[in-house]
């Protein structure tokens, strides 16, 4: 990818754009509600991941238009001696810039970024039924070491 993108935390205006990108694919289809105007439970969850240093929200643009959004949150616990993990969650690339390799850079930035704020390693979880999203992430360098495991409430 030859073209500037820009990254920056997201704003409350950005929601709408966020959530669609979230429910543009089979499985946000199926647990997202996009709509206009949005659900208050997005606008409520968003002003809390505002409000707390450790989650950043992130919008990437291009040529003026959001193109991308992902979420990382900075984890700190005992364990690698009082270290600091970052989780990567709701990677979503613009169904009209998917396949133009936003993804990988998308990436290095994110990677970039954990590392600035001392992380010692990133982490993600892919739905099962994602078998292309876990090949990419794979080729990015991420190691499937870990089951992980889920109980919805």
């Amino acid at each position: 990818m030859k073209t500037r993108l820009d990254y920056r935390l997201a704003e409350e205006s950005d929601l709408p754009a966020i959530v669609e990108m979230l429910a543009d694919d089979e499985l946000g289809a199926s647990r997202e509600d996009f709509r206009v105007p949005l659900p208050q439970s997005y606008v409520d969850a968003f002003r809390k991941i505002v409000s707390d240093e450790n989650q950043e929200l992130t919008v990437v643009e291009l040529d003026g238009e959001i193109a991308a959004t992902f979420h990382l949150s900075f984890i700190q616990y005992l364990t690698y001696r009082g270290g600091v993990r970052a989780q990567i969650e709701a990677v979503r690339v613009n169904s009209g810039w998917r396949g133009k390799g936003l993804g990988k850079e998308i990436f290095q930035y994110a990677i970039q970024r954990a590392k600035d704020k001392g992380a010692h390693l990133i982490q993600l979880t892919t739905d099962q039924r994602r078998p292309d999203a876990l090949r990419f992430y794979q080729q990015l360098g991420f190691i499937n070491s870990h089951n992980g495991m889920k109980l919805h409430l």
